[in-house]
This record gives structure tokens, sequence and C-alpha cells, in this order.
């Protein structure tokens, strides 16, 4: 399972704290994927990334409520949570850094929260997008709750593939190498070795 964390509606679609949504939905449309409701207030999209089969999980809750999807899924599927991947937002990491852990606090999000309490599990696969620290006088909340500025965006379509990348190779590889490729910032040097 790949999960994306976001809030689900058009009116968020493009906010900081979605994009866990944006990295799902663009690797959902590199390999041919669609979208199907499930019962437990989710869209998800049975794929083949780097010929593993992988369901793609995007939660319909709202984020700090995550875990009332997530955890229905995974004990419909029988999945083991400690290889399931999840996606989402970092205020810690500067915005276009990416940074992948297992298990671990939350860091104050309250997706992965959610998710953990549900699953009472908390070793599961996290990749982090930076999106940076909100602006002095700007709480957390209000900063991920809204767009990604012009320069952020420049380099958002960059950060969204290294974490695809990122996901294909926790996926074939392993974490401990996804980790070392990404962490060593020798993406785009794997990239092309491997294309």
């Amino acid at each position: 399972m790949v999960v994306g964390l976001g809030n689900p509606g058009r009116g968020y679609a493009r906010h900081r704290h979605n994009v866990g949504f944006m990295v799902v939905d663009r690797l959902a449309e590199q390999v041919r994927g669609s979208w199907c409701k499930s019962k437990e207030k989710a869209f998800t999209s049975r794929v083949l990334v780097e010929s593993i089969p992988v369901i793609l999980v995007k939660p319909q809750t709202y984020m700090n409520a995550s875990g009332q999807a997530v955890g229905p899924i995974v004990r419909r599927l029988n999945a083991d949570p400690s290889q399931m991947v999840v996606v989402h937002d970092d205020l810690d990491l500067a915005a276009g850094r990416i940074r992948i852990k297992s298990g671990g606090g939350d860091g104050g999000h309250k997706g992965i929260r959610s998710i953990a309490d549900s699953l009472r599990f908390r070793d599961f696969i996290r990749v982090r997008l930076g999106v940076g620290r909100p602006p002095e006088g700007v709480s957390a909340e209000e900063f991920v709750l809204s767009p990604f500025d012009q320069e952020e965006r420049e380099q958002l379509s960059e950060q969204i593939a290294a974490a695809i990348e990122a996901v294909g190779l926790i996926l074939t590889e392993g974490m401990e190498k996804a980790k070392n490729v990404i962490h060593s910032g020798t993406i785009s040097a794997h990239r092309a070795a491997s294309g």
C-alpha cells in the first residue's frame, strides 16, 4: 500500500498539506491507474509500480482522521503495515527536500498520528516532503492550508518526481537503498543510470 495524505475537495487541492495526494495522483497517472471509491472512505487504485502490485490510497476523511480510512483498508486486505508507505508534507524539512524514515514520532502531523492510532502501529514507512516553516505570525495550520507560492511551485514538480522515484526504490530495492539515494542527493544520477 502507498498512501498519499491530503484533504478532499477542490478547495484544498493546491495546498501544501495536499502534497501527498499530488504524489499518488501523478504516480497513478504515470502507470495509467484509475481511482475508485472504496467503502472505507478513500479513493484507491490498483496498479503495477516497477512490476510490483500496489494499492494507492487517498483517504477522503480529511487529514486529521486519515486513520479512519487507512486502518480499515489495511485490515480488509490483511496488509502488512510495516510495508506500507505513507507520503506526506513535513514542516520540519525545507521546501523541496525529501526524507524517508520508518516509525518514530509523528512530528505533530495529525494525519500520521491518526494512522498510527488506528493501526496501533507506527513503524510504517514515511516519505516526508518538506514544505518549510511558516513565516513569522502565521500559524502552522494556516500555512499548510494555503497554496504553494510561485517559487515553491517551480520546485514542486521536481519534488513530486523525486518522491515517486523514492517510492519506486522502496518497493524494488528496500528502504535503506532508497534512503541512501534520496538522502545523498544522487537521485538524478540514479535515474539516469537506471533509465
